[in-house]
């Protein structure tokens, strides 16, 4: 690759990639262009009797949190995930509601936690990402000025510009998988409600 062109790419992704410009000022480090919601509402996912009177009692219930786990897990195909409600529910007998109730707070519980837990790992990223950025300018512009010295020490210059290709193409890789990580929380608000359906459905 040329390294003039190599330079000028660098110093660009630099300047403007890495989750400097975040959407919502609320949110500087939120790399996604999807807006952030912190948590699921509650209200948005369930319509279904109250939940206050089981809480967490759902993890001491073993079939429910084995359920829950299975459920939870992104590896679980959705249509086998609400076969699976179905399946248990129907078991349930005169004890529905208080399963259906247990397994869906298990659920949210879960399902929240998880989202959480990959946004918060998003943010992480998006921090690495800007200081990875700045690395690359400053690196871009140490490169351009050992260049324009005279006699040029050529060992410095191959070294650096070693190293500043392997910086960007680090930086282009984690840039990739954070577009792709980006639809994970949509994919677990989906599915939340997808199951809360279900649930709610075989209440009824």
């Amino acid at each position: 690759m040329n390294l003039r062109i190599l330079l000028t790419a660098a110093l660009a992704l630099a300047m403007t990639s890495g989750g400097s410009r975040a959407a919502d000022p609320r949110y500087p480090d939120w790399p996604c262009t999807q807006a952030k919601v912190p948590e699921i509402s509650l209200a948005a996912v369930w319509a279904g009797p109250a939940l206050d009177d089981v809480q967490n009692s759902w993890k001491d219930d073993a079939k429910v949190s084995a359920l829950v786990s299975k459920l939870s897990a992104r590896k679980t195909p959705i249509d086998e995930a609400e076969k699976s409600v179905k399946d248990f529910l129907a078991a349930s007998a005169t004890d529905k509601t208080a399963n259906a109730k247990l397994l869906f707070a298990g659920l949210f519980d879960t399902l929240n936690a998880q989202r959480s837990q990959v946004m918060n790992g998003l943010e992480r990223v998006s921090r690495k990402q800007r200081e990875a950025a700045d690395k690359i300018r400053e690196e871009t512009l140490q490169l351009q000025a050992l260049q324009g010295t005279t006699p040029r020490d050529e060992a410095k210059v191959e070294a650096l510009s070693n190293d500043l290709i392997w910086k960007t193409r680090i930086f282009e890789d984690r840039h990739k998988v954070v577009r792709f990580v980006c639809e994970v929380p949509t994919a677990i608000d989906q599915r939340l409600f997808a199951l809360g359906r279900v649930i709610q459905q075989e209440m009824e």
